[in-house]
């Protein structure tokens, strides 16, 4: 998906104790909304033209 490397970096980032678990989860939460986002966007790209 388009928002794979975004999810990877928040992994990371966890992983690091750069950010919170509550962090995390509101990124993440975010990013699968934006992945849902995306992936309709391109399954019906003629209602953005």
């Amino acid at each position: 998906m388009e928002n794979t490397e975004t999810q990877v970096w928040a992994d990371f980032a966890l992983a690091s104790n750069y950010i919170s678990k509550e962090e995390y989860d509101s990124w993440n939460s975010k990013s699968e909304e934006i992945g849902r986002m995306l992936q309709g966007m391109m399954e019906k790209p003629e209602r953005f033209s």
